[in-house]
């Protein structure tokens, strides 16, 4: 593989490397294959107590510690640990990078691969094809493979990750036996889709984006990036934790000067953006952002969502956050309905919450006692 574009640092990550490579929804092929992915915990000896996490659209596979380009906790060490809902003096947990994502997997800073595999000694950039959540899925899938994984205990994530926990249990139901999709869906919405076109558009219009060939020169569409991001970040939180957390206070200021006066939250997203474009690839970028715009599972299953699990034995754990707008309750109750019509065994439970969309990132212990339930729950039952 090639070394990492400017301006990410050289990171060593673990990962695994499939010569066959992937075949893609789209009817092409990468080969070879690579999922960069973490474990923590410890495998026991039956394999029956894994546990994979599917992360977001700008999560990564280090889950619970100490980030190698941004110095900063995990993104979900809140629950990760001895003890805790994903306690890992239980379960043996694997977190993989998406396909198409910018840590270590296959993806557009990657080397591009010709027919027979060989590099061509300069990355995918926007040659990169389309990918899908399946395929995300697929990748994963080879993963636990080999890993010497034939059934997981459980697959869990919010958001993306949670589009990635239903495409699991729809595709593979024999090699899940606890599904746990958080604040998510069955599908994008036209909202959610409309929010993607304009951080793409913000990235095709940033002069540095040079037609996705920003590589050849070491050049990063920062301006575009950051605007992206500041748009998605938006989306995460509500209207109350925006006004709990910024108010209209000013940065530095008592009173409006009208002198380049910068509101609190104004200066929280321009750090948002800033520090997202030191670790997230542009290309990766509009790939997953996609990837996640093109997901549909009742569409994969002739309209019908229910059919997509009928006849299914995974446990499911369906959870979503009163101020979540992103993916509003309303989704996940029309995801229950669909996993009631396939007489699936399901709970499902709204947390009252303020935090909007990044709540299931957050502190919120009904949340974590819940999850934490569901999956001790589901280990008792099967002796692990």
């Amino acid at each position: 593989m090639s070394a990492p574009i400017a301006p990410f640092p050289q990171v060593d990550h673990q990962r695994a490397v499939f010569p066959d490579g992937l075949a893609l929804d789209c009817g092409m092929t990468i080969a070879p294959l690579a999922v960069a992915y973490r474990t923590y915990g410890r495998l026991n000896a039956a394999r029956s107590n894994a546990v994979l996490i599917c992360h977001a659209l700008t999560g990564d596979q280090y889950v619970a510690e100490t980030h190698p380009l941004t110095g900063r906790a995990g993104w979900w060490e809140n629950i990760v640990g001895p003890g805790r809902p994903l306690d890992t003096d239980r379960y043996f947990l694997i977190c993989a990078n998406v396909l198409g994502g910018c840590m270590g997997s296959t993806g557009p800073r990657e080397e591009k691969t010709d027919a027979a595999g060989r590099g061509l000694g300069r990355p995918w950039g926007t040659d990169f094809p389309n990918v899908t959540i399946r395929d995300m899925v697929r990748a994963q899938k080879r993963l636990a493979e080999h890993l010497g994984i034939e059934r997981l205990l459980g697959v869990v994530g919010g958001s993306m990750g949670g589009m990635q926990v239903l495409e699991w249990a729809a595709t593979y139901p024999d090699a899940v036996f606890a599904a746990a999709p958080i604040a998510t869906a069955a599908h994008h919405s036209a909202q959610n889709i409309a929010f993607h076109e304009v951080g793409r558009a913000a990235i095709h219009s940033d002069p540095d984006w040079r037609g996705g060939r920003y590589w050849e020169d070491g050049r990063v569409p920062a301006k575009g990036l950051s605007v992206a991001r500041m748009v998605a970040h938006i989306t995460y939180l509500s209207e109350q934790a925006l006004t709990r957390k910024f108010g209209r206070r000013l940065r530095g200021a008592a009173a409006l000067t009208f002198l380049e006066d910068v509101f609190e939250v104004e200066s929280y997203l321009r750090y948002q953006g800033s520090t997202f474009v030191r670790r997230f690839d542009a290309n990766s970028y509009l790939t997953i952002t996609r990837a996640m715009d093109y997901f549909d599972l009742a569409a994969e299953h002739g309209g019908d969502l229910a059919a997509a699990f009928r006849g299914t034995k995974t446990r499911f754990f369906v959870s979503s956050f009163s101020s979540d707008w992103l993916f509003p309750t309303a989704e996940s109750r029309a995801l229950v309905r669909a996993l009631n019509a396939a007489a699936a065994n399901v709970s499902f439970v709204e947390i009252e919450s303020d935090k909007g969309h990044d709540a299931f990132l957050l502190e919120e212990p009904d949340f974590h006692r819940a999850l934490g339930g569901f999956l001790a729950g589901c280990a008792d039952r099967l002796g692990v």
